[in-house]
């Protein structure tokens, strides 16, 4: 698919349904972005299967939980979430969870329909990103956030991947 040539994009709120899609979406995406950070060993116990068992509760949390696919020609080709903030000592009430797209798609404007359809404009808000993925930072510096100097390490498949945080 070229993504240029596409026009038929929705961005609508995830369905149950899309559960088996979404994992393997979402297992593909973090093949994509976590390959320089992660070793290939723990990237390849990603199961599409175990994460779309993970979506089928993801996709129907209520009413504070936003989450949205992204699908092109009728097939999901990444999706975002945000909700309640999941922090003890969080700086904001509200966390944008994760925005992921495949490779293919990034440059095309998906991504910032994704981000529109779960963070509103004038929401204050905050994400945990990897420390190491500039594209990710540029982005949400692009939508107002900015770095306020806390850090985590955390455990993600066996290893551990240190984030920071933005804040909006």
């Amino acid at each position: 698919m070229e993504a240029e040539l596409q026009t038929d994009i929705v961005v609508r709120p995830v369905r149950d349904v899309d559960a088996v899609d979404l994992g393997r979406v979402h297992a593909t995406c973090w093949h994509e972005t976590y390959d320089h950070l992660i070793s290939k060993a723990a990237l390849e116990k990603v199961s599409p299967r175990r994460l779309a068992e993970l979506w089928t509760h993801w996709a129907v949390q209520g009413d504070d939980f936003r989450m949205f696919a992204a699908l092109v020609e009728g097939v999901i080709v990444g999706f975002a979430g945000s909700g309640p903030a999941r922090d003890k000592d969080a700086v904001r009430n509200r966390e944008l969870y994760f925005i992921y797209l495949l490779d293919a798609w990034h440059g095309t404007g998906i991504g910032q329909k994704l981000f529109d359809a779960v963070v509103p404009a004038d929401e204050e808000i905050y994400l945990w990103v990897a420390e190491d993925n500039p594209r990710a930072h540029r982005f949400y510096t692009r939508n107002g956030f900015s770095l306020d100097g806390a850090t985590h390490t955390e455990p993600f498949l066996g290893e551990t991947l240190t984030e920071v945080r933005f804040v909006r």
